[in-house]
């Protein structure tokens, strides 16, 4: 049909349709901008241009510009959206970004940085003049001279709210942090933590050298191991370290110190355990590491020459350690002494010290209360049961050593039967084929025991750990078990890492952080001495402690970092001083706390694009000093 020579008048625009050979008024700037290029090849073969198009014909377009004014603008705001983008582009790749492998939403830097300033607290003997804790002086300057005793034990830590120090705790303690080290030191320094890390394992160390006399020839004195500086004792006429509710800088009761012979197993192979082990996180300083390995292998070799029949645990002799039995029972002495003699291995690799490990593994088992089964804690380093229960640390250590030094005969099948138990380990954390969990998520390892946090932290920490090991071997995952079907990948056990330290931190139902400064709300009334007294310039006596213990007003010095007993299997948690299985912390329950919160953080960014593990992993760290068998 025709257009009036009126109706053509107001048009502005021309749109052409190729192939039709209309023309089509159009009002619309952009309407009348048509491509004049096809989107879709074109082919040269005979007859193909006459089959018909699967796009609509409103793709193939020819342009007839009637406004170069509006063409000039629509050309200009295209470029500059392209460069826009490029720009973008471009920024997002150079720019430093988060590496987002496991990301992780808490502030595990914050928590961590805190967590391990609880131990500046714990610090007895002269402290260093740049002591982060503000309300803590110079404490226990006598400890190791009495009327039956002169030696030097000034130093090594509060074991927890009390003013005691006892040696079996701090030997894990310092076995465990010196473990995160050798693994995870290239997180601890990426953040700033590694001398401070360091410092505070030195402390602990220095402190265990103090705590084994070796024999001496020339007086003919034994052995003897200090388990204990302060006393425990519950009578109410003398004052102590347990009925005076008193900071340690105001101590003036006597401290006495509790002797071991060589029959204190479980505490020689713990100490064996610690210096061998911090051994290896100094291992550039010769001299110092040279030191400890010595009295590593010389307190080792007098405690494995016993006579079978005199080994026994420490608390069993009642000079030794009859007043830690309420706070630090051991319940066998077997695992001590595997576990020493396996890091042992690890700081001087003589296979002498493997072997012992590996032929007295059943010896362990036997000794292993089924209370204990799959529990990493102060008292356990090996847990096994035949079915379901397996494994801890020094397993995940064989573990770790079969994958990537396969040492061979004769120790073959003690690897392999640790790997299947790691395996069962990581099974009965995710899958409640042994352990329940709280409505909140908690796993309950030891439900009649209180406290539950000490042993929630050792199970994120290890089975974090496992999954690092699969990921460097490249597996995906893991299995069971032949008798159950289970399996569980790298995520699942990432997960549950997470989901305990997530808990701890503020994820659970009373929505409070258990760590002392995390979060917007945590425990005040901390059951600790230190803490709970005004750091006035004034010294408070023994009479007055009672008032400071059972105030129902916050601590007037906040403990940074210290981990708390926890909730109860309810998931219920009462913020009270006199209360100490909920809001008491320790030094052996805040190690673990430590291990899962580095073994969690993010890797180093400067890994990203380097050819090392990006898990932050020293995959060889431990195994500098092992040869392989030819």
């Amino acid at each position: 049909m025709a257009e009036s020579d009126a109706d053509m008048s107001t048009i502005r625009f021309v749109h052409t349709v190729s192939e039709a050979g209309r023309l089509l008024p159009s009002a619309s700037r952009w309407n009348s901008i048509e491509i004049n290029f096809n989107l879709l090849p074109q082919s040269s073969a005979p007859g193909f241009d006459s089959l018909p198009s699967r796009f609509s014909k409103s793709f193939d377009f020819n342009l007839v510009i009637t406004d170069r004014k509006y063409f000039k603008r629509f050309v200009i705001i295209v470029v500059a959206i392209v460069l826009a983008v490029t720009l973008l582009v471009l920024l997002l790749n150079f720019l430093p970004h988060k590496h987002n492998h496991h990301a992780y939403s808490k502030n595990l830097t914050l928590a961590l940085n805190q967590a391990l300033v609880f131990f500046d607290a714990q610090k007895s003997g002269y402290l260093p003049k740049n002591n982060s804790v503000k309300f803590r002086g110079d404490s226990g300057l006598h400890d190791g001279n009495t009327s039956s005793v002169e030696t030097d034990l000034i130093g090594g830590f509060y074991d927890s709210g009390n003013n005691i120090k006892f040696s079996f705790p701090t030997a894990y303690t310092i076995t465990l942090l010196s473990w995160t080290v050798i693994e995870y030191h290239q997180k601890y320094e990426d953040i700033g933590e590694l001398e401070h890390v360091k410092d505070i394992i030195k402390w602990g160390a220095d402190y265990l050298l103090k705590a084994f006399a070796p024999p001496n020839i020339t007086s003919g004195l034994p052995p003897t191991l200090y388990s204990q500086v302060g006393s425990t004792s519950n009578d109410t006429k003398i004052e102590n370290d347990i009925n005076c509710w008193q900071r340690p800088e105001d101590m003036a009761y006597p401290r006495p110190v509790s002797l071991c012979g060589s029959t204190a197993s479980d505490l020689a192979g713990e100490i064996v355990a610690a210096l061998s082990a911090a051994s290896l996180v100094f291992k550039e300083d010769t001299d110092y590491s040279t030191k400890l390995i010595k009295s590593a292998e010389e307190l080792f070799e007098i405690a494995i020459g016993v006579d079978q029949k005199q080994k026994g645990m420490y608390t069993a002799i009642l000079d030794c350690g009859g007043q830690a039995t309420q706070f630090y029972n051991s319940t066998s002495y077997q695992d001590e002494l595997v576990w020493g003699g396996t890091w042992l291995f690890f700081a001087t690799g003589n296979t002498s010290y493997l072997g012992y490990a590996t032929e007295n593994f059943f010896l362990a088992e036997k000794e292993e209360l089924f209370s204990e089964k799959g529990i990493f804690y102060w008292n356990n380093k090996l847990t096994a049961n035949a079915v379901i229960l397996i494994l801890i640390n020094f397993w995940v250590l064989l573990t770790r050593l079969r994958f990537f030094r396969d040492l061979g005969y004769p120790y073959e099948d003690a690897f392999t039967e640790s790997s299947n138990r790691t395996d069962l380990l990581m099974c009965s954390y995710l899958f409640d084929l042994a352990f329940k969990k709280t409505e909140g998520g908690l796993i309950l390892l030891k439900p009649d025991y209180g406290a539950p946090l000490q042993y929630a932290v050792t199970a994120s920490f290890l089975s974090k750990l496992y999954s690092d090991y699969l990921e460097l071997l490249h597996r995906s995952g893991s299995s069971c078990s032949p008798t159950y079907s289970s399996a569980f990948s790298l995520d699942t056990l990432r997960r549950f890492s997470k989901s305990q330290v997530d808990y701890i931190l503020g994820d659970n139902p009373m929505k409070t952080s258990y760590v002392v400064g995390f979060g917007a709300s945590y425990p005040n009334q901390v059951h600790h001495r230190a803490a709970s007294i005004p750091w006035d310039g004034q010294a408070h006596s023994c009479a007055e402690g009672d008032k400071w213990l059972n105030s129902k007003e916050a601590n007037p010095n906040e403990l940074l970092g210290a981990m708390v007993g926890g909730p109860d299997q309810n998931d219920i948690f009462l913020d009270e001083r006199e209360k100490p299985w909920f809001t008491e912390p320790s030094i052996s329950s805040n190690a673990g706390l430590v291990a899962a919160l580095i073994a969690l953080h993010e890797p180093p960014r400067k890994l990203l694009d380097s050819s090392d593990s990006k898990l932050g992993i020293d995959q060889m760290g431990m195994f500098g000093n092992i040869k392989l068998i030819p």
